[in-house]
């Protein structure tokens, strides 16, 4: 497609979706939460493999946006793990296959799961947590130019129209002089009483900004909605908006909440990992960096 584009393929693109004035998610503050999302989401679990550095940042990248890798060894790669996909089923309808492609290798690489590689899991159903991610980013990105909006209406300026010229540069001035700490202000009386129009010289416009201010309101549902991606990911969360109320068992079962999920990567990734250990004869580990819930309260501590 010609780039950059013209006037006729931006309209194209724009009649095409609905709402058009609304791109929740080609805009740079989406891109910003996303990433910012990824990063809490990847806090969750501490993997412990035998890749270090830049290799494990793939890893923790390659199971949170597809769910799964393949693991397996090369003589030319040794113990190691690449994104592909997945083909074949069995009796119980899993997969039997592994697709591997990648620039270095000369050619793809088909490989029997059981036999010649096996799956590292982070969901049951093979499926990344990209979707979670977005489904917050756009709501934060959507709030977050809310508040941006907020805090420019709420900004206090005097709106005054002059009934002249000469009234409005008289009042400039007299700004000019309250502005600089004179105590006093003066001016020529006549600038009220220069015409018999019997119209007001100034007329001061009230924009009753305390009446409209809703950015507390703002912010405090934004902060809801992170606390609520805390909770799908696995991140502890307590609502602040009960913090004075809440009872013992509230707080617990929030606790629970959520973790829930995050609990059934720990456990699917666990598993995978033991038969990834079984079959190479590895030591890889993973842990709930703020717990396992189902732990009692004296052990969690």
């Amino acid at each position: 497609m010609y780039t950059p584009i013209n006037y006729d393929k931006i309209n194209i693109g724009a009649g095409f979706y609905n709402p058009s004035p609304v791109k929740a998610y080609n805009n740079d503050v989406f891109e910003f939460w996303f990433r910012a999302l990824f990063q809490r989401a990847t806090s969750t679990l501490i993997l412990t493999v035998p890749w270090d550095g830049a290799v494990r940042d793939f890893l923790y990248y390659c199971s949170f946006r597809f769910g799964f890798v393949p693991v397996f060894e090369r003589p030319e790669f040794g113990f190691t793990f690449q994104p592909g996909t997945l083909e074949g089923y069995d009796w119980y309808y899993q997969f039997t296959h592994a697709l591997i492609t990648n620039p270095v290798l000369t050619a793809s690489l088909r490989l029997e799961i059981g036999k010649d590689c096996e799956i590292l899991k982070l969901t049951p159903d093979y499926c990344g947590v990209f979707d979670v991610i977005g489904y917050y980013a756009e709501k934060l990105a959507s709030q977050d130019n809310a508040i941006n909006m907020s805090i420019i209406n709420s900004k206090l300026a005097y709106l005054i129209a002059a009934k002249n010229k000469a009234a409005a540069e008289a009042l400039k001035k007299i700004f000019d002089n309250i502005n600089k700490g004179i105590p006093a202000a003066f001016f020529d009386k006549k600038i009220l009483t220069d015409d018999d129009d019997n119209i007001d010289p100034f007329t001061f416009i009230d924009r009753h900004v305390k009446e409209s201010y809703i950015l507390t309101d703002q912010l405090r549902d934004f902060q809801t909605i992170l606390n609520d991606f805390d909770c799908e990911i696995g991140i502890p969360t307590i609502p602040y908006q009960k913090k004075e109320r809440m009872v013992t068992s509230e707080a617990e079962s929030r606790v629970i909440d959520a973790q829930s999920r995050s609990v059934v990567w720990y456990e699917c990734m666990k598993e995978s990992m033991q038969v990834i250990n079984d079959h190479f004869g590895t030591d890889l580990k993973v842990e709930m960096r703020y717990g396992d819930p189902r732990m009692k309260a004296g052990e969690a501590e």
